[in-house]
């Protein structure tokens, strides 16, 4: 038995714009950024995980494009579904080596962690149906 929750469209609307946002800033962020980034990469305690998929420079750079164009497309509410697991296949392995083991700057991680909440209730329900 399913039960139906009425779900405000103007807070679904403002929960995709306000999670969008990371994305969009840390994808610029990447393309400006692609040195100082594979910096922390290779700083990372789990380095290994990230030079696993491929050289840091390009997987800098794939991941900065994948944040800005799934991460408008979650902005802008078109295929909201998709975008939303696309950003998680992209947030994970990020999470697993930069923020997994910096155990005296958990702060990063738990946010990490809240983002990858967010990205899932997008992934779990039909925000393009909402009742109310």
């Amino acid at each position: 038995m399913t039960t139906k929750i009425l779900i405000s469209r103007r807070s679904i609307q403002l929960l995709r714009i306000l999670v969008s946002g990371i994305f969009l800033v840390a994808g610029f962020n990447h393309l400006l950024n692609v040195e100082k980034t594979a910096q922390r990469i290779e700083q990372a305690n789990f380095a290994g995980f990230a030079n696993f998929f491929g050289e840091p420079q390009w997987l800098i750079i794939l991941s900065g494009i994948v944040m800005l164009v799934a991460g408008f497309l979650f902005l802008i509410g078109y295929k909201t579904k998709w975008a939303a697991i696309i950003l998680m296949a992209v947030l994970i392995p990020i999470t697993l080596t930069v923020q997994v083991g910096q155990i005296t700057t958990l702060g990063p991680l738990f946010k990490n962690i809240a983002i990858l909440g967010g990205l899932l209730f997008f992934i779990l329900n039909d925000t393009n149906n909402l009742l109310k």
